[in-house]
C-alpha cells in the first residue's frame, strides 16, 4: 500500500487500475457511503412528498450534499493537505451517498405521471440550477473564509 492519492476514474478493465484500490480505500467507501444514505433517509423521512407535489426533500438532500461538497474539495484541495482516505470517505462515500440524482429523477416521472407536468419541469430545472449554483457557492464561500 502507498500513500499516493487515489484516482478518482479507475477502469476496473484495466489491470494496471484495478491495482490501485485498496481495501482500506472501499472500507471508506462504504462506511461513509451507510452515513450518506442514513442521513439522506432521515430527511426524506422527515419531510414527505405530497403525490405529484414538489419533492422538497429530494431538492434539499440535493442542493445541501452539493454544497458540501464544494466545501470539502476547497477544503482538501487548496486550504490543507487531508489524509488520503478523506476524500473516498466523505467525498464518495457520505455526500455521495447523501446525494440522491437517481431518485431525482423517479421523483420527475412520479410527479409527471400524477398529472402535473409543469411541476415535474420545475424540479427537472430548478434541481439542476440550484446544484451546481451550490457548488460554486460552496467554493465561493469557503475560499474566502479560509483567506
Amino acid at each position: 500500500m502507498t500513500d499516493r492519492p487515489i484516482d478518482p476514474d479507475v477502469d476496473l478493465h484495466v489491470p494496471a487500475q484495478r491495482a490501485e484500490l485498496h481495501w482500506p480505500v472501499l472500507a471508506a467507501i462504504a462506511a461513509g457511503g451507510a452515513l450518506g444514505a442514513l442521513a439522506r433517509y432521515a430527511v426524506q423521512s422527515a419531510v414527505p412528498a405530497a403525490p405529484g407535489g414538489f419533492p422538497w426533500a429530494t431538492f434539499w438532500v440535493n442542493v445541501s450534499g452539493c454544497l458540501l461538497i464544494g466545501v470539502l474539495m476547497v477544503v482538501i484541495t487548496e486550504v490543507r493537505p487531508a489524509h488520503r482516505l478523506v476524500r473516498p470517505f466523505l467525498g464518495v462515500g457520505v455526500l455521495g451517498g447523501y446525494t440522491t440524482f437517481s431518485t431525482y429523477v423517479v421523483d420527475i416521472q412520479r410527479v409527471v405521471a400524477a398529472g402535473a407536468p409543469v411541476t415535474g419541469l420545475a424540479y427537472l430545472a430548478g434541481t439542476m440550477a440550484a446544484a451546481l449554483a451550490a457548488v460554486a457557492a460552496g467554493m465561493w464561500l469557503t475560499r474566502r473564509i479560509a483567506r
